[in-house]
């Protein structure tokens, strides 16, 4: 019995407690509870029909109700259930919002251009009063209860350059045009100088028209969000728009660059990467086609356990993600994988992300001791360069050692690219968990 409690929200009366108010002591009678007044409450199980329990779990209002939700006196109105208050009414745990009653929309006509005569112009507002005012069975009624996910539809009395998709906005209202009135600031908020901004904006905005925003301001968002992380609620109070749109558009515009932009990723040939080698990897690694490492990001955690363990870097001990990049000695970057999640191994990113299909016989790829890839790159032919490992806790020879030395001399190359990239700060700080589809492929 004494797993018996009230089932309303917040209440803790329970069969215990009931035993143990009949032994209080009455101050009025002199004697215990159990002897005069009874226990300070009562508690009552549902109605046995089917209509009544209904109407008394929708009383209780739980989204998980127990079998039997008993409930205390506390919240009868007769302090237990009657004819005239059978269910529970008082003291709930929750508060019913009140209904919103529908309400006229006012048609204003279509403003005529001041032609005519001061009394034509006083009669048409009269007209107009009079139909504002009167409404007929014709009447348009707006029901607020239908409108409450529409979120992304911004006021007309706010933004007036928001009543035609076609119209483009005025030139004051442009944000671009007052955020990116020099280089110093366009490389401020999207990495770019002012000239590469316009001629990006050229190529990828052509046909592009998301919401009534200026595509201009729409890349620049995206940029923003990219270069600086910012709070998408601070993106909307910056742009004037609802927080909801500033997220269909950055995710929107993530698929139009990714789609648009992937062929300024390429793998060069070997003649070329020949030709632009640097004289620091001609004088040792001459044959080397390629440098490879893998960067880690923080990554906000998800509620999903699955997903945590995936992306659980015991390394880093935190949630993170995990992409392979690929330069040519020159330091142009060749190859960038999808994100996978920190508990991935280099070997399986390397083997899974379509970094192999680019290798052909007779190359060079230098990489860090954590790539034991010597048997997928054997297959294909493909050299590879590491730093020497120690054997059984001995030191390195003169001979190992002064190869390690030349490899990380070269491979500096490949962390100051991952820096460079690091400067948007979307991959240097922590990645929100609603940009991960749009980065990872295995989480």
């Amino acid at each position: 019995m004494s797993s018996i409690t009230c089932s309303v929200r917040g209440c803790h009366n329970n069969w215990v407690k009931r035993r143990a108010s009949l032994q209080q002591y009455c101050v009025v009678h002199g004697k215990t509870r159990a002897e005069c007044c009874g226990a300070a409450f009562n508690l009552y199980p549902p109605p046995s029909s089917d209509k009544d329990r209904r109407m008394w779990l929708k009383a209780v209002n739980l989204k998980k109700p127990p079998k039997k939700p008993y409930v205390c006196s506390f919240h009868f109105v007769d302090g237990k259930p009657s004819d005239q208050h059978p269910y529970p009414e008082k003291w709930l745990g929750y508060v019913t919002p009140p209904t919103k009653k529908a309400r006229c929309i006012l048609v204003r006509l279509p403003e005529t251009p001041s032609t005519s005569s001061a009394s034509q112009e006083t009669d048409g507002i009269t007209e107009m009063t009079d139909r504002m005012t009167h409404c007929d069975a014709s009447t348009q009624w707006e029901y607020l209860h239908m409108e409450d996910h529409t979120y992304a539809v911004s006021d007309p009395l706010h933004c007036p350059h928001l009543h035609d998709q076609t119209t483009p906005c005025p030139e004051q209202n442009l944000v671009h045009a007052e955020l990116l009135r020099n280089d110093r600031l366009s490389l401020l908020y999207t990495g770019l100088s002012l000239d590469a901004f316009e001629a990006l904006a050229d190529e990828l905005t052509a046909g592009c028209s998301i919401s009534q925003l200026h595509p201009k301001d729409q890349l620049l968002m995206t940029l923003m969000k990219l270069r600086l992380n910012l709070l998408q609620d601070d993106i909307a109070k910056r742009f004037r728009e609802s927080q909801t749109m500033v997220s269909r558009i950055i995710s929107q515009w993530l698929d139009i660059m990714e789609e648009k932009m992937r062929c300024y990723v390429l793998w060069l040939p070997r003649e070329t990467i020949q030709a632009t080698m640097p004289q620091c990897f001609k004088e040792h690694y001459p044959l080397t086609t390629c440098i490879i490492d893998c960067s880690e990001t923080p990554l906000q955690k998800a509620h999903n356990l699955d997903s945590r363990g995936e992306s659980y870097s015991h390394y880093y001990g935190q949630n993170t993600i995990k992409f392979l990049i690929a330069i040519a000695p020159c330091g142009l970057i060749m190859f960038i994988s999808p994100a996978y999640g920190g508990r991935s191994s280099d070997k399986f990113i390397t083997a899974n992300s379509g970094f192999l299909e680019y290798l052909r016989p007779g190359d060079e790829v230098m990489a860090d001791r954590g790539f034991v890839i010597q048997d997928l790159l054997s297959e294909r032919k493909v050299k590879l360069v590491l730093p020497a490992f120690t054997k059984r806790g001995l030191p390195l020879s003169e001979e190992d050692t002064t190869n390690t030395r030349r490899i990380a001399n070269v491979r500096v190359h490949v962390e100051r690219v991952i820096c460079r990239l690091k400067n948007y700060r979307i991959v240097s700080e922590t990645v929100p968990i609603n940009i991960t589809p749009k980065l990872c492929r295995s989480m």
